[in-house]
């Protein structure tokens, strides 16, 4: 069902661009905006992963460098039936972490310092395990074309206020309003999919409350601590598991309280069918979770990279 919606929206999106198209240069209009829209995204589809991650200065790790983070990611990978992504790790004190690439073949996943600083290990365990949901339903490659053929929308109608000579009724109502509904589609695809990966990611670990838990200090230090990357590109926050300096109202995501609750639900349904297949509802989790009404000592993260230094 979310497949269908999102490929239904993803659709919806692209007649957008096209009908910008058209009420900028007609029929040729029309036809020239869905070459510019399957050129942009067969260049994102090979490029997008190596653009966000230079715009990140990510630096990749491996076993030898960081061996308990990168053993996790290989032990949920291999839970979640992918191959191994690369991992890399972003010096940022803000903690979010993201995923990118076109195919789970060739996916990446990233955390920042400030999150692998702050999080318990079973915390850092249900984001990454999110990351891979993201790569498992194939969100990072859909989320990043949604990104550019909205932007594209943007784009071209910033070029229709200002040179387009013979504004029609529908011509000025096409360039105001369509920036606003490709906004509109972009963050109704990308909250199914943030969902989604929440799904996935309790089906990965096997720890709904840890995320929950996670998504709470992540969302509380996201609003502190400035995102430089967010700050020069605004629709990076889409990539976060937690969006930067973005406001309810325009954000990409569901709210965090929202995904909180249905992570909450997915434990009592999960832990109460007691079987090898029920998440877990261990006192470590119930512990995290007492902590997101309260306030709690920081405490060193088993994974924090600058121990040790």
């Amino acid at each position: 069902m979310n497949f269908l919606k999102t490929t239904m929206l993803l659709a919806a999106l692209t007649a957008l661009f096209m009908v910008m198209g058209f009420s900028l240069g007609g029929p040729r209009g029309a036809i020239l905006a869905l070459l510019v829209a399957a050129g942009m995204n067969l260049f994102t589809y090979w490029n997008a992963d190596k653009i966000v991650l230079k715009m990140h200065k990510a630096v990749e790790v491996d076993a030898s460098s960081h061996p308990e983070f990168y053993t996790m990611v290989q032990r949920l990978a291999q839970q979640a039936q992918l191959p191994m992504p690369k991992v890399y790790i972003v010096d940022q004190p803000q903690p979010n972490a993201f995923a990118t690439g076109r195919d789970p073949e060739n996916s990446a996943v990233a955390a920042t310092t400030g999150l692998l600083n702050m999080l318990s290990y079973d915390e850092i365990e249900g984001v990454m395990a999110h990351e891979l949901g993201h790569v498992k339903n194939r969100d990072t490659l859909i989320m990043t074309m949604v990104a550019t053929i909205a932007g594209a929308v943007s784009m071209l109608a910033n070029f229709g206020m200002f040179f387009r000579s013979n504004r029609g009724l529908a011509g000025i109502l096409a360039v105001f309003i369509a920036p606003f509904a490709a906004m509109i589609v972009q963050m109704a695809i990308s909250r199914t999919r943030e969902y989604g990966a929440d799904k996935a990611a309790a089906d990965i670990s096997g720890k709904p409350l840890a995320l929950a838990s996670a998504l709470h200090k992540i969302s509380g230090e996201a609003k502190r601590i400035p995102n430089p990357v967010a700050q020069r590109n605004p629709a990076a926050a889409q990539l976060y598991i937690v969006p930067a300096g973005v406001k309810q109202m325009f954000s990409t995501h569901p709210a965090t309280e929202d995904r909180i609750a249905a992570l909450q639900d997915m434990a009592h349904v999960g832990g109460s069918g007691g079987g090898s297949d029920g998440w877990s509802n261990n006192s470590d989790e119930i512990g995290d979770m007492s902590r997101i009404k309260g306030k709690s000592k920081a405490r060193r993260s088993a994974l924090d990279p600058t121990r040790g230094n």
